[in-house]
């Protein structure tokens, strides 16, 4: 026998019950309280002991102690019909059993086992208070979009022209899904005290037309916030930008690498404009918070975005065919003026697949990002006037510039 390894686990056993039965005395009362500090400990290194005896040991003494829990259940289930003091003293016992083939592992959930009991409080007031009934809904579509649906569809491309994979299609309508619900959840946390850039970032990770649309709105309503929607419109756009490069690197991580250094200072140019424009009092305005019962994401949104994806896979494989890469760009380039994401993944599964050149495909996504500057700059002049207009342009200007720049310069270089 290790006695260096058996004394470990022992000492494991005993800091893993003693941790959770201390936590237990602490958030339950003396009278609803059949095990504490003592027993949690006792039971650790029984688990421990009887595992060092033989697994059958251990079984035997598991059985026992469910009997011994379920019996002491049964006598106070009137004042506190709860299981979880009975399951984790039931954990104490596996945890300790644990500890006799893995320590470390062992000490890492006891932990995490003493945090969930510590955390009864704020983990009842978050999901009856603070999520909405909607937004667990919106959790579970996710949760079962990227673990039920994407794992049954097949990776091979299903159309003549391999141009559509449909597990790499979804897994962009999973990105655009949980970068929603990240985006949903961090408005509402920060919102309120960062006010219309918070609102303005986290929006673009939705659909940054339509926040440069809204906020044009309301710069045209109030000539006090044209500075800060232009501001926040810029903010989208760089929200924008980062889904963008998620997505190029969800498809062709090849791509990515060819061109991070044009998207480093695509963002870089992004930034300085909007430096400028908090300079020029772009965070001078009202609180704006999402309301609690806006969906985290719009399902139809991420399914338009998977039919989009599609539809420019194939379009652009059928025009490469017909007229080569021009033709397969200007299809990209036509539907970036709506939907940026899909194009870029069109373009992004044209060079993964081998039909386009690496280098025809590093200017092809500039090329579909320019094409999705001139939409939202046009659009910021027709909804939010001449000065909001002005200032995203810059804005965008400013970002597609770096871009074009930082794609020259890594070329040049290579």
């Amino acid at each position: 026998m290790d006695w260096n390894a058996t004394s470990l686990a022992l000492l494991t056993a005993l800091g893993v019950g003693l941790m959770i039965g201390v936590v237990r005395e602490r958030t339950q009362p003396p009278h609803l309280l059949p095990a504490g500090t003592r027993t949690h400990a006792l039971v650790a290194l029984l688990g421990c002991i009887t595992w060092l005896l033989g697994p059958w040991v251990f079984i035997a003494a598991l059985l026992a102690l469910a009997a011994l829990t379920l019996a002491a259940y049964l006598q106070s289930a009137h004042e506190d019909p709860g299981l979880t003091g009975e399951v984790a003293l039931l954990l104490a016992a596996v945890l300790g059993a644990l500890a006799a083939h893995e320590a470390a592992l062992s000490g890492a959930l006891g932990v995490l086992v003493a945090i969930l009991l510590q955390a009864k409080a704020p983990l009842q007031k978050i999901s009856r208070e603070w999520i909405s009934e909607r937004e667990i809904q919106d959790a579970l579509l996710l949760g079962a979009a990227a673990l039920v649906v994407m794992p049954l569809l097949p990776r091979e491309p299903i159309d003549p022209w391999g141009a559509i994979r449909p597990m790499l299609v979804w897994r962009i309508v999973v990105l655009v899904m949980a970068v929603g619900v990240f985006g949903h959840f961090a408005q509402r946390i920060l919102g309120a005290r960062w006010g219309l850039a918070i609102a303005g970032f986290f929006s673009g990770f939705a659909s940054s037309t339509a926040a440069v649309s809204s906020l044009g709105q309301q710069a045209r309503a109030d000539a006090a916030l044209v500075v800060p929607s232009a501001a926040a419109a810029l903010l989208a756009n760089l929200a924008s930008l980062l889904l963008f490069v998620a997505v190029v690197a969800a498809v062709s991580p090849r791509l990515l690498q060819a061109t991070l250094w044009s998207w480093v200072a695509a963002v870089l140019g992004l930034l300085a404009a909007i430096a400028a424009l908090w300079w020029l009092g772009g965070v001078t305005a009202p609180a704006v918070q999402a309301p609690q019962e806006d969906r985290a994401f719009k399902l139809s949104h991420a399914l338009l975005i998977a039919g989009l994806i599609a539809g420019v896979s194939l379009l652009a494989a059928w025009l490469e065919q017909l007229f080569g890469h021009t033709g397969a760009l200007a299809a990209a380039a036509m539907v970036a003026l709506a939907e940026v994401q899909a194009a870029a993944a069109g373009v992004a599964q044209l060079v993964a697949k081998g039909g386009m050149p690496l280098e025809v495909g590093r200017w092809g996504t500039l090329a579909v990002l320019g094409a999705s500057c001139v939409s939202k700059g046009a659009l910021a002049f027709a909804v939010g006037g001449v000065r909001y207009g002005v200032l995203v342009a810059l804005g965008l200007l400013a970002m597609l510039t770096g871009g074009v720049l930082g794609l020259w310069a890594s070329g040049a270089g290579a």
